[in-house]
């Protein structure tokens, strides 16, 4: 570890970066906490490139958490369609139906119950509560941790503006865990601003990619992206999309329009989708088919109608 780099010197230089490179992000400074939460979910496996343009249409379609929630899910994976990751759209519809019935439409402020909800972790909990409430929660993600391995684990002088890319990345015993970034990121988290402070961190560690350097090599958590083509996840994404333009389709019929993917991994994917609980199993004139699983919606069980203003009354300070 780079002990010469003081935590002064160190906030100074990425709040200097960030005064005069700050990005502008729809969802940055939003003060309802339902629509930060989406983004943050969307952020989680998607570059920010590919969020902003989907960002908006999807609030435009489901502005609060009771039109996702009320939304029938086949509406909500349309909506979701070039994000990828389909589970994400699954967790985000799921979590909008427990958050009407449970928290009265308002989205949650402790970290307990916001990791009760589907597809959320500790790190996006913190997160949600950072950019939603402005609270002083830890948490790290790639650009945080590109910003920290390059000042206090460098293979190049920290004053440098970016270190040198190539050259081989450091052996498994030598790379970094999250175990020892995550103090520093404790002990240098701007308490009074901690939403702005998290959003210059990612922008310095942005920077830091788009010059070339990959600090995140350093890392013991860096891992190869494995390959899409081929990829079981494609086959799984090919027959939602398939499904979403169809009321059903037997399992020929889907080998039939997806005849390029293996046979027995669309048998793979229909199972896992299934057992997910993206599609459901129906009899057509005797025959097995699939098709997008649209119950469970709250359009069949009214809530009140106060809770649907709810999470846009609860705004995050700021």
């Amino acid at each position: 570890m780079n002990k010469r780099v003081s935590i002064f010197s160190f906030k100074n230089a990425v709040w200097k970066y960030y005064r005069a490179h700050a990005r502008a992000m729809p969802w940055r400074f939003e003060k309802d906490p339902y629509r930060v939460f989406v983004s943050e979910v969307m952020l989680q496996q998607t570059q920010v490139d590919r969020v902003r343009g989907k960002y908006e249409e999807f609030i435009k379609r489901f502005p609060d958490f009771r039109a996702l929630a009320e939304a029938p899910l086949s509406a909500v994976l349309r909506a979701w369609q070039g994000l990828g990751y389909n589970r994400r759209a699954l967790y985000l519809s799921g979590a909008a139906k427990k958050i009407m019935r449970e928290h009265g439409g308002a989205l949650p402020r402790s970290e307990d119950a916001l990791r009760a909800l589907p597809g959320i972790g500790a790190a996006t909990a913190s997160s949600i509560r950072a950019f939603a409430f402005n609270e002083p929660a830890v948490f790290i993600e790639t650009n945080i941790r590109s910003v920290y391995l390059h000042f206090f684990f460098p293979k190049s002088p920290p004053e440098a503006p970016c270190p040198p890319p190539g050259g081989d990345p450091p052996s498994e015993e030598k790379k970094v865990s999250d175990k020892k970034l995550l103090p520093l990121v404790e002990k240098t988290l701007d308490r009074a601003n901690p939403r702005e402070w998290y959003y210059a961190l990612m922008d310095y560690g942005a920077m830091l990619k788009r010059n070339g350097a990959n600090p995140s090599r350093a890392s013991a958590t860096h891992k190869k992206q494995p390959r899409f083509e081929g990829s079981l996840r494609q086959t799984r994404g090919a027959v939602t999309k398939l499904l979403l333009g169809e009321k059903s389709l037997t399992e020929s019929e889907i080998r039939k329009a997806l005849s390029r993917h293996d046979s027995a991994r669309i048998a793979t994917a229909l199972s896992g989708l299934v057992r997910d609980g993206f599609l459901a199993v129906a009899s057509r004139t005797g025959r097995v088919a699939y098709r997008i699983r649209d119950e469970g919606s709250l359009s069949s069980s009214p809530l009140p109608r106060e809770a649907s203003v709810l999470s846009s009354a609860a705004v995050r300070s700021g």
